[in-house]
C-alpha cells in the first residue's frame, strides 16, 4: 500500500482560463534517493504565467510553480548527501546524472532529462488527485504545494541563514540571471553591458554585473518605475526603450556594448540585441518567447561584424556548485536579491500575483508558507 500525504497546492486544468484552483493533492512518499521537502517558499514566475496564459502547453494537471526553497523533511531510501531538516534549493531542470553532457558540468543540456515534460528522471510522478489519476509538476518542481518531492540531487543545501523567500528565488531566475552573466557570457571586470527589461530576471542580471564588475551596465525598458528600480539595482543608465536605443548605447561605449542581454522573451526586442553590442561583442537570450515565435537576425551582418549569439538554457547552471556560490554572495550583501521581492503572499492569493505580472507591476512574488 503506498503511503501518502495531503497537500494544498496551486493546480492548473486548461480548462478554466488563466485562474488556478487551490486543491487538495496526495504526495507519495519519497522513493529510492528521493526527499521529500516541506516548502517555505515558492517564486512567482514568468514562465509559470507563460503554462496558464496558454502559451507553452504541459501535461494536465499540472502542479504549478518551479521556484522552491524549504526544509527536508523525509528521504528515501539510498540518500547519502541530505538528513532531515537540511535547508535545501530546488534544482527545476534534472538531468540523468550519467551522460556525457551531465558528468562534464552540463546538466542543462542532457537530452534524457524529463524535467520539461513535468516528470521525474524516472518518468513518473509522485502526485495524485483525489480520485486518484495523476497530477503533474510543472517542471519536475510543482514548488506552489505545502511540500513536494525531487531527487536528492536536485535538493542543494545551503547556509540556514538565507530566508526561504530568498532562497526560492536562487533556484530560477537570480540563478539564471547569475549564470547567463558568470556562465554563458562570461563577464570580466570593465565590459559594457546592456540589460534590455528591467523586471525580475533583467534586475537580477543587472546585481550580476555589478558582482562582474562590468561598467557601464545600461539598462533598457519602457517603464519608468522599472528604470528606476534598475538604478537602484546598480544599473549606471536607465534608457526608454525606443527606435534610437543603439545610438544611445554607441554614444554612451564608444561604439557599442561588449554583452547585451534580453531578459523579457519578445521576439521583437531579441531581433535588436545585435545591433546593441559593438563588433565581436555577444548576445544572449535569457527571456523565453512563447511557443512558436521566431526572431529574424541579420546573419550577414552577424558574420561580418563577429558577433555571437547565445541562448542561455537555465543560465548553464550546475546547481551543486552556483546555488551556494549565490547563497554567499547573498550573506556577504554582494547580491541584495531581497531587493527583488515586492510582495510576500500566501497560496490562496497567487492569482492575484500573476493578475499583477501581467500589468507589470512590481519585480516579484514570492508565496511565503506557514512552517
Amino acid at each position: 500500500m503506498t503511503v501518502s500525504t495531503t497537500v494544498r497546492a496551486a493546480v492548473y486544468r486548461g480548462n478554466d482560463g488563466d485562474r488556478l484552483a487551490i486543491e487538495q493533492l496526495q504526495l507519495a512518499e519519497p522513493e529510492t534517493g528521493e526527499v521529500r521537502i516541506s516548502v517555505g517558499a515558492a517564486g512567482v514566475c514568468g514562465s509559470d504565467r507563460h503554462v496558464i496564459d496558454g502559451e507553452w502547453q504541459v501535461p494536465l494537471p499540472a502542479v504549478m510553480g518551479h521556484e522552491a526553497a524549504g526544509v527536508v523533511d523525509a528521504v528515501g531510501v539510498g540518500v547519502r548527501d541530505l538528513a532531515v531538516g537540511d535547508h535545501v534549493v530546488v534544482a527545476w531542470h534534472q538531468g540523468c546524472q550519467r551522460c556525457g553532457d551531465c558528468v562534464s558540468g552540463k546538466p542543462w543540456a542532457c537530452l534524457r532529462a524529463k524535467s520539461n515534460d513535468s516528470l521525474l528522471p524516472d518518468g513518473t510522478t509522485r502526485w495524485s488527485t483525489a480520485d486518484g489519476s495523476p497530477a503533474y509538476p510543472y517542471l519536475a518542481v510543482g514548488a506552489m504545494s505545502e511540500a513536494i518531492v525531487v531527487p536528492e540531487f536536485a535538493a542543494i543545501r545551503i547556509d540556514e541563514r538565507v530566508p526561504f523567500d530568498v532562497a526560492s528565488l536562487i533556484g530560477c531566475s537570480v540563478g539564471t540571471a547569475y549564470g547567463a552573466v558568470v556562465n554563458n557570457a562570461s563577464v570580466v571586470a570593465g565590459e559594457a553591458a546592456v540589460v534590455v527589461g528591467a523586471g525580475g530576471v533583467g534586475t537580477s542580471i543587472i546585481h550580476a554585473l555589478k558582482l562582474a564588475g562590468a561598467n557601464p551596465i545600461i539598462a533598457l525598458d519602457i517603464s519608468d518605475e522599472k528604470r528606476a528600480q534598475a538604478l537602484e539595482a546598480g544599473a549606471t543608465h536607465a534608457l526608454e526603450s525606443g527606435a534610437d536605443a543603439a545610438e544611445q548605447i554607441a554614444a554612451l561605449t564608444d561604439g557599442g556594448a561588449d554583452v547585451a542581454f534580453e531578459a523579457i522573451g519578445r521576439s521583437q526586442t531579441m531581433a535588436q540585441l545585435p545591433s546593441l553590442v559593438r563588433p565581436g561583442g555577444r548576445v544572449v537570450f535569457v527571456g523565453l518567447p512563447k511557443e512558436g515565435d521566431t526572431v529574424e537576425l541579420d546573419g550577414l551582418a552577424l558574420a561580418y561584424d563577429g558577433k555571437t549569439v547565445i541562448g542561455s538554457n537555465y543560465g548553464a547552471l550546475v546547481p551543486q556548485r552556483d546555488f551556494p556560490r549565490i547563497a554567499r554572495a547573498y550573506m556577504a550583501d554582494a547580491l541584495q536579491i531581497d531587493s527583488l521581492i515586492t510582495r510576500r503572499i500566501e497560496l490562496d492569493d497567487v492569482n492575484d500575483a500573476f493578475d499583477a505580472m501581467r500589468r507589470g507591476e512590481g519585480t516579484r512574488s514570492v508565496i511565503v508558507f506557514d512552517r
